[in-house]
C-alpha cells in the first residue's frame, strides 16, 4: 500500500494514542480515522493496535456508502461485516473496524477531519462510575474549555458497532441544534471517549485533555468533591479572544481542501 501525507500523520496519531505508558488504548483498543479529499477516509482495520500499526493496519471506504447505511433503523452483524467490506476502496483490504460507522458520522456529519477514538483508563474510571458523565458536564480548570470545549457530548452505552452509530448520530444532531456547531469531545458511558479535531494534533491534544480532566475529577472527588467553576466564569473562557487565539495555535495547521 502506497502511503501519502494524510495516512503518514494519522499512523502518527495512532502510535502517540498507543503509547503504553498513556494508559489510552492497549492491545485492539481503539481506532482512528481521517478524511481524505476524494469522498473517501481511512480508519482503523479491526484488529489492528494503535501502538504498532503500520500503512497495512488500515482500510480505505467510501464515505457515502457508510453513510448511505446510516440511512438504516438496524442492522445485524452479519449485515455489518458484508456492509463494510462492500464499502473499501480496495476490495481486497482488510475489514475496517466495527466503529467505521461512528468515524463517518463524526468526518461526514460533524465536520472533523481526524477522528481519535480511546479507552482511556482515567476517563473510563469516571465514565463507568455510577455517576457516568456527569461530573464532565461541569469544568474544573481552563484548559479543559479551551481544549475540549465548553460542552461535551454524551451517549449513555450502546452496544459497538452500528447501534451506537445511531446513538451518535442522534446527540450530534441534538448538540448542534443546542449550540449550533459540532462538539470537540464525545464521552460515551461504560465506553470511552472520541476526539473531533480539525488537524491531527487536535485530535491528539483533546484526548490527552480528557485525560488529564478525568484525572482532576477523580482527584478532586477523593478530597472532598470537585470545586466546579461557575458557569459565567466558564462561558467566559470559552469566549475569551485571547483562548480563542491560543485554540488556534495549539491545533496547528489544519490542511488544505
Amino acid at each position: 500500500m502506497q502511503t501519502n501525507p494524510i495516512l503518514d500523520q494519522l499512523i502518527w496519531l495512532s502510535h502517540e494514542l498507543g503509547r503504553e505508558e498513556r494508559q489510552l488504548a492497549i492491545l485492539g483498543e481503539g481506532n482512528t480515522s481521517a478524511a481524505y479529499d476524494d469522498g473517501t477516509f481511512w480508519v482503523k482495520a479491526s484488529g489492528s493496535q494503535l501502538g504498532n500499526i503500520t500503512a497495512q493496519g488500515f482500510s480505505q471506504v467510501h464515505t457515502a456508502a457508510i453513510m448511505e447505511l446510516m440511512a438504516r433503523d438496524q442492522m445485524d452483524d452479519q449485515e455489518v461485516g458484508q456492509a463494510l467490506m462492500a464499502a473499501l476502496v480496495d476490495p481486497q483490504a482488510r475489514r475496517p473496524s466495527v466503529e467505521t460507522f461512528l468515524h463517518a458520522l463524526c468526518l461526514a456529519e460533524a465536520g472533523a477531519a481526524w477522528v481519535a477514538h480511546t479507552h482511556a483508563v482515567s476517563v473510563n474510571q469516571v465514565l463507568c462510575s455510577r455517576l457516568g458523565a456527569e461530573p464532565f458536564l461541569r469544568h474544573l480548570f481552563p484548559d479543559g474549555i479551551v481544549v475540549c470545549g465548553r460542552h461535551p457530548a454524551v451517549v449513555p452505552y450502546v452496544d459497538p458497532g452500528f447501534m451506537l452509530a445511531v446513538a451518535v448520530r442522534a446527540e450530534l444532531r441534538r448538540y448542534q441544534d443546542v449550540h449550533g456547531h459540532a462538539p470537540k469531545l464525545l464521552l460515551m458511558v461504560n465506553h470511552g471517549l472520541v476526539a473531533l479535531g480539525q488537524t491531527a494534533q487536535e485530535a491528539l491534544n483533546i484526548t490527552l485533555m480528557a485525560d488529564k480532566w478525568a484525572k482532576i475529577i477523580v482527584g478532586a472527588y477523593t478530597l472532598g468533591g470537585p470545586n466546579f467553576l461557575p458557569d459565567q466564569q466558564a462561558e467566559r473562557i470559552d469566549n475569551r479572544l485571547d483562548e480563542h487565539y491560543r485554540r488556534q495555535q495549539l491545533r496547528g495547521a489544519a490542511r488544505a481542501h
